[in-house]
């Protein structure tokens, strides 16, 4: 499809169009973070500990007397940054491994997509724990353990769309004209995997924010004081009867950023797909 008319198509889609505007409303606040933010996010307040939402402070503050606003908005920096580079760490190797499998084929592919498989065979959350674990707890550790995890998800979908191009007569017409491999994959084949890439990794995005969020409230994320916001919904969750709203908004960014891109995944993927068109 071309650009103006994905983008027609974008614009009445609903679906993509909600969850765009909730992904730039926080990507503007994450931005604007410093300007924004009513104080400090790591300055404690001890005489204003578990205050519950008011005016000076619209989402209370937390067991430190920390405005938890403050701490929601610069976490939206973070978390946004996890999925961007978790993302990039999965995608790039992913297709890369995906192009060279689907198109060299079995003596290639076989050992690629066997390692691919013995990946998948773990669930998400407990190889990002074990590579998280060996590599120490930190963010950029989290950032790395769930790049690492869905390389296998990229690789699998890349090599499905090529081995479907590679037979087509466009790829044959090329290679009989002395086309080289590489000018095959990187010309005529990488273009066609762009549309699921995209989509993917639209959807990818708020699967690696889960799982940061997830390896955070186990501490294996980003570490004390930083705010982030599995890290905060952990500490919420010891004062879930008395101070609720400790823990529901560090939730509620997570859900409202995985929802966005949820939604603009599924819409992009209504879009580029010509099956569901």
């Amino acid at each position: 499809m071309e650009k103006v008319e994905v983008l027609s198509e974008l614009k009445k889609n609903k679906t993509a169009m909600v969850g765009l505007f909730l992904i730039s409303t926080l990507v503007i606040v994450a931005v604007l973070g410093p300007l924004i933010a009513p104080y400090h996010p790591l300055t404690p307040d001890p005489l204003n500990r578990l205050k519950p939402p008011s005016r000076s402070h619209p989402f209370g503050t937390d067991s430190l007397g920390r405005d938890i606003l403050s701490r929601v908005i610069f976490g939206s920096r973070i978390s946004i940054l996890i999925g961007l580079i978790a993302v990039s760490l999965s995608l790039v190797p992913g297709t890369i491994l995906g192009l060279v499998a689907g198109f060299y084929g079995r003596k290639v592919d076989e050992p690629i997509m066997r390692f691919m498989d013995i990946l998948l065979a773990f669930p998400a959350i407990l190889l990002a724990i074990f590579i998280t674990a060996i590599l120490g707890p930190s963010l950029l550790n989290t950032m790395i353990a769930v790049g690492i995890v869905y390389i296998p998800h990229y690789a699998r979908i890349v090599r499905s769309t090529v081995l479907s191009l590679k037979e087509q007569l466009f790829v044959q017409a090329v290679r009989s004209l002395g086309g080289s491999n590489l000018r095959i994959i990187v010309r005529h084949i990488f273009p066609n995997t762009v549309p699921p890439i995209i989509v993917y990794a639209t959807l990818g995005m708020g699967t690696a924010v889960l799982q940061a969020a997830a390896l955070g409230f186990l501490g294996l994320g980003a570490q004390p004081p930083t705010p982030e916001w599995g890290a905060m919904l952990s500490e919420g969750r010891q004062y879930i009867q008395n101070a609720p709203h400790v823990a529901a908004f560090p939730g509620m960014a997570i859900f409202v950023l995985v929802l966005g891109f949820n939604l603009f995944g599924d819409g992009l993927r209504d879009i580029l797909d010509p099956s569901l068109r």
